[in-house]
């Protein structure tokens, strides 16, 4: 399958939202080394009875409204010669890259669950090594069936999941015909998410956090990492919860449980020594952590890493016990101490470790509200493969009623004996075998 047109349209705000160059500094949370990465994900808009007009045109249109509140994503990333953290540089005339795309095929020819290379054609792929670095690039490619997807390369310095869905919601807000967007942006980022004058660390982060120069927590392997998509029943999830609470006395969420059996199963299939270190790597929202809460516009990053670190061999409830102890240290000193952390080392090379495993949960972040029109999204798809530090994250997105639906990444090779440990564990809850788990 190929693209049958391609076409790049620099679209602009609707009116000059400044009247000189100037540059914005990010927050020390946007500028995390770990962040450095482009997130791309697709957006799926089967299509509708009533949808007439062309969403490329409506969804430009409606954009360049809202680049008039939300101006820096028109402008350029890069790197402060006094000490290489990233800043934010609007100049007049600045806009943000459209491409617009037809496919000669439906939009149900498109497998999502599996690796794909059409997949990959619907969503901007910036080279990571570009300076300046462009905050977002859209795409949006329209489908012979009337279906479109739109495809999303925004890097992560300009925002996370949930501040890209304030921008989206906005501009679905005035393609749907609104005159106004209904929550104002908020950019303040140095002033909200800055170190304290003089910087200290009272939670001891340093605890939880390596320094090494010389590692990149993306530098490839060279080996081929690939998708694994599972469909998991809740119904069957709560038998798992149910067990785990006799063995623990803990309840567990989703997250906590689903995550554990995921990264056991990994770590099996990989066969890591029993003694050797491992890290667990989630974000976790700071928005009513932190005093005073972030504003309800406030679109930076607004999350902390946490970091969860064990030796490999341990029973399932254990690591999501521990999962669920560290939340309990994400607090307004976590967050504050995590920043001055950044202030005083930040050129000592601050990562997670060397095998961290990286969880997040995108169920929650209103993926499924960006309507322009036509109603929301039927499926949310990331296809970034660099997150927290690793290079196979692990994804919980929206499934269809009664299911979570888990998209992680594994090299190639451990693909077979990942299902293999699946199914082994599965027998295992099965019947009824606490103490095997």
């Amino acid at each position: 399958m190929q693209l049958r047109s391609q076409e790049t349209a620099v679209i602009r705000p609707i009116k000059p939202p400044f009247d000189h160059d100037h540059v914005l500094s990010l927050s020390h949370l946007d500028t995390d080394r770990n962040l450095l990465v482009t997130l791309r994900y697709l957006r799926i808009y089967p299509s509708t009875p009533h949808q007439q007009s062309d969403p490329f045109h409506v969804i430009t249109a409606a954009l360049s409204a809202a680049l008039l509140h939300y101006y820096p994503l028109a402008g350029t990333l890069r790197r402060r010669h006094s000490d290489s953290r990233l800043e934010l540089h609007c100049r007049a005339g600045d806009g943000l890259p459209v491409i617009g795309a037809v496919a000669c095929c439906p939009l149900s020819a498109v497998d999502t669950e599996a690796d794909s290379s059409f997949a990959e054609l619907l969503v901007p792929d910036p080279d990571p090594e570009e300076d300046p670095i462009r905050p977002m690039i859209l795409q949006v490619t329209r489908f012979s069936c009337g279906g479109f997807v739109l495809g999303t390369a925004a890097h992560h310095a300009i925002c996370d999941g949930f501040g890209a869905t304030l921008f989206f919601n906005a501009v679905a807000e005035l393609a749907r015909g609104s005159g106004e967007i209904g929550i104002k942006p908020v950019w303040d980022r140095s002033a909200l998410l800055g170190p304290r004058n003089p910087p200290r660390i009272e939670y001891p982060i340093g605890e939880l956090l390596s320094l090494d120069k010389d590692f990149s927590p993306y530098t490839s392997s060279g080996k081929r990492v690939v998708k694994e998509c599972l469909n998991v029943e809740e119904e069957w999830l709560d038998r798992v919860k149910g067990l785990l609470y006799k063995q623990s006395g803990l309840k567990f969420t989703t997250f906590e449980a689903l995550g554990a059996i995921i990264w056991s199963t990994r770590i099996k299939a990989e066969k890591v020594p029993a003694n050797e270190k491992v890290t667990f790597a989630y974000s976790m929202s700071i928005r009513n952590i932190v005093n005073p809460s972030l504003p309800a516009g406030y679109w930076g990053n607004s999350c902390v890493p946490m970091f969860v670190h064990l030796t490999a061999e341990q029973p399932i409830w254990k690591i999501a016990a521990a999962i669920k102890t560290s939340k309990q240290h994400a607090t307004g000193e976590y967050v504050a101490s995590y920043v001055d952390f950044q202030e005083l080392h930040y050129g000592e090379g601050i990562s997670g470790g060397r095998r961290v495993s990286g969880f997040t949960d995108w169920r929650h972040l209103g993926h499924s509200t960006v309507d322009f029109g036509w109603g929301g999204p039927t499926a949310v798809v990331p296809l970034s493969a660099r997150l927290l530090g690793s290079v196979e994250p692990c994804f919980f997105l929206p499934g269809k009623e009664g299911r979570v639906k888990v998209l992680l990444h594994l090299e190639e090779s451990l693909v077979l004996p990942f299902r293999g440990e699946m199914d082994k564990l599965i027998n295992l809850i099965s019947n009824g075998l606490l103490s095997a788990i």
